[in-house]
């Protein structure tokens, strides 16, 4: 029996036919209408939305609270045992670099990072730039850092106040506090000082929000005056700048799921043509971390699946030149490198849990930081001088808060610099958390991270949150996530499934989830479920599912799949308009996906592959179960529509009477809420539809 009563007549939108024939093959979509036509002006400018779309949008969101009305008190209490674990008046441990050390905090109440330095040895704290100040007066406000210059003087600082990950760039003296008159708009939020400190290299983002170009701006004149360093000609690709720890060189990062290439620019000559390290070739990918007069080269050319480390002399690091120091070891994936004046170091992981390598450069010596939990989560999060033995690494499980450790690297002593504190308490001996294995349908083991309390009855009678991702081989750690407490304690079991499309047992992982494959991805989670029900952790008729973005194409996936193993299932900003969203080369992410999904422009195998799954075309006459869907009014990446149209398309095709429920965030994008608190009340909002669906109020 449902536990939605007395509900409103839903939404329905109408349907206006629209036709596309690709490949001799043609498609109906109904509600392709529900795509604005202006829809790069208004990621700018929301106001502008169509008045049809706007109102439906309204309707549903209507609906959506007369269905949820009933939660309201479960929610305000989900969102204050949360708030009550994280420490209002938090404050990171200060990285030193220079004469000072620098870092962020927050006060109690407030939403947004403020940022601060004091003496490199301790002493008063200067605040550099208040965060909440900041966000006075909007509705979404979200700060991509501050970056102070090398003599320490300004810093740069960027912001988005409306979702759509524009950011605007500011420059800030830190003697006076204010803000100098240079204003730069439209950047992908990144940039990276000259060692002059009097200009600085940026990614701006072009009308489709395509990071297509690298200028370089000097303070104290317009940005029409900016001088363009690059510009990337293959839509297909992603674009980034940064700088090394020396202040040599200037990188320039281009690449997409697959293929990558970097262009330097030496900082004795910021006039200088980018250089290109290595030309880019397909499926050939490769970082550089710069260690004096070599680089550091992470790549998975010449068949290293899993990646090793190369080194090239810095002056000419072509790939003629690449010398291996670090060799390919199959089922060990290296997963990101660090050097420093006396020692190389990088993260890797192997049998599905991660760990750090230290190499002493000089000796060729290794040794590595590891932990004995069954599952755990690991952060190298290095230093900001190069000339150092002493770095920075976090670490948690499901049950043990985040702890903060300096490691010196040469005497190996690990110092302890902060434990996560849980206001409200948390003690770890009250919480079991496990690594089980999922028997997938080809013989392949899923990995499944369980988080419970040690009371909690596993005899089928548990509810369960079953989280998923799977793509673009993002891996899913098991570190502490004070917020999946509120469902352990109300009997529930967490569960993440570390399925096909991420890297979590290696590169071939992901391989084996992409692509033509792509249905790995789908199977291997409805495997977690399966096993979950027979092993009595929980039951189907308990499980809810969860996923976000690329993860909510699998929510859709699995909702056409197997609706029956589901209880409910949560899709935020889904990625479910597969199919037309590949089609459609203008919208920003599409040309850098291909590698990921297919090509179904060019070409009819792909089109036939994504048309085969994509979750909106394959809505059929079926009992879905209660579906959440939540998007973003301004989401550039997964655009408004997708989420609206699905749920259009589900309400018409449910042959149960569960209700269909879409959320749209009229005044963000894909990241949802921007302040701390805000996102927690809509984490709250997301686990009492999972109590509510499971019979738990």
């Amino acid at each position: 029996m449902s536990v939605f009563k007395n509900l409103p007549t839903p939404p329905a939108a109408p349907k206006k036919p629209f036709t596309d024939t690709r490949h001799g093959i043609t498609r109906t979509d109904d509600y392709a209408w529900l795509r604005a036509d202006n829809w790069q002006a208004m990621f700018k400018d929301p106001s502008i939305l169509a008045a049809e779309i706007r109102s439906h949008l309204e309707a549903e969101n209507a609906y959506m609270n007369a269905a949820m009305a009933d939660t309201k008190e479960l929610q305000k209490v989900l969102f204050g045992e949360m708030k009550g674990r994280i420490k209002e008046d938090d404050s990171s441990i200060p990285m030193k670099d220079g004469p000072y050390a620098y870092g962020t905090l927050f006060v109690t109440g407030g939403e947004q990072p403020h940022f601060f330095r004091e003496p490199r040895n301790g002493g008063e704290r200067k605040l550099l730039l208040n965060g909440d100040k900041e966000n006075e007066g909007k509705s979404y406000f979200r700060l991509s850092g501050l970056d102070h210059s090398s003599d320490h003087s300004l810093g740069i600082w960027g912001y988005d106040d409306k979702g759509s990950e524009y950011f605007t760039l500011k420059i800030r003296n830190f003697e006076t506090g204010a803000d100098l008159p240079d204003v730069i708009e439209n950047t992908g939020g990144d940039a990276v000082w000259a060692p002059d400190g009097k200009s600085f290299f940026y990614t701006h983002q072009d009308e489709n929000h395509r990071p297509s170009k690298i200028f370089h701006h000097i303070i104290g004149t317009p940005q029409s005056d900016d001088r363009l360093v690059y510009e990337e000609e293959d839509p297909g690709f992603f674009m980034g700048v940064g700088g090394s720890l020396l202040d040599d060189y200037i990188f320039i990062d281009i690449h997409d799921h697959e293929t990558s290439e970097y262009r330097i620019i030496p900082t004795s000559d910021l006039t200088a043509e980018p250089k290109i390290v290595a030309e880019r070739e397909t499926e050939i990918e490769y970082e550089i971390s710069e260690g004096g007069d070599v680089f550091y080269i992470l790549t998975n050319d010449g068949d290293a699946k899993d990646f090793k480390i190369m080194e090239a002399p810095a002056k000419n690091p072509g790939k003629e030149n690449w010398r291996e120091v670090v060799p390919h070891k199959p089922g060990t994936l290296i997963l990101s490198h660090l050097a420093y004046a006396r020692h190389l170091l990088w993260l890797e992981r192997k049998d599905g849990l991660p760990r750090i390598i230290i190499r002493d450069r000089r000796t060729g010596e290794e040794h590595a930081i590891a932990f004995e939990e069954e599952a755990y989560a690991l952060g190298l999060q290095g230093a900001a001088e190069y000339d150092t033995d002493v770095i920075r690494f976090s670490y948690s499980s499901m049950t043990t808060p985040s702890q903060l450790y300096d490691y010196n690297m040469v005497t190996r002593e690990r110092t302890l610099l902060k434990t996560q504190e849980v206001p409200s308490g948390h003690n770890p001996e009250d919480y079991v958390t496990r690594r089980v294995f999922a028997p997938a349908w080809d013989g392949e083991t899923v990995p499944v991270t369980l988080l419970y309390r040690k009371d909690t009855p596993l005899d089928g009678s548990a509810p369960c949150l079953l989280y998923g991702y799977g793509a673009y081989g993002v891996t899913i750690p098991a570190g502490f996530n004070t917020n999946c407490l509120s469902l352990a304690d109300r009997g529930f079991v967490y569960a993440i499934a570390h399925i096909r499309g991420g890297k979590d047992k290696g590169f071939a992982w992901y391989e084996d989830g992409k692509m033509e494959k792509k249905t790995n991805t789908f199977k291997d989670f409805i495997a977690a479920a399966d096993y979950l029900n027979q092993e009595k952790f929980t039951s189907y008729a308990k499980i809810i599912a969860e996923g976000g973005s690329a993860g909510g194409m699998l929510m859709g996936a699995i909702a056409n799949m197997a609706p029956e193993k589901f209880a409910g299932i949560i899709a935020a900003v889904p990625f479910v308009d597969v199919l037309n969203t590949m089609l459609d080369d203008t919208l920003p992410l599409t040309p850098p996906e291909w590698p990921e999904w297919g090509n179904p422009i060019e070409s009819k195998e792909e089109y036939e592959q994504i048309a085969a799954y994509s979750p909106y075309d394959n809505v059929g006459e079926k009992p879905y179960p209660p579906i959440l869907a939540l998007g973003g009014l301004t989401d550039p990446r997964v655009t408004y529509w997708e989420p609206a149209k699905w749920v259009a398309k589900l309400r018409e095709k449910t042959t149960s009477n569960a209700p269909i429920l879409l959320k749209t965030n009229m005044d963000a994008g894909h990241g949802g809420a921007s302040g701390r608190f805000q996102r927690l009340e809509e984490v709250a909002f997301e686990y009492a539809f999972a109590i509510k669906v499971a019979e738990k109020m």
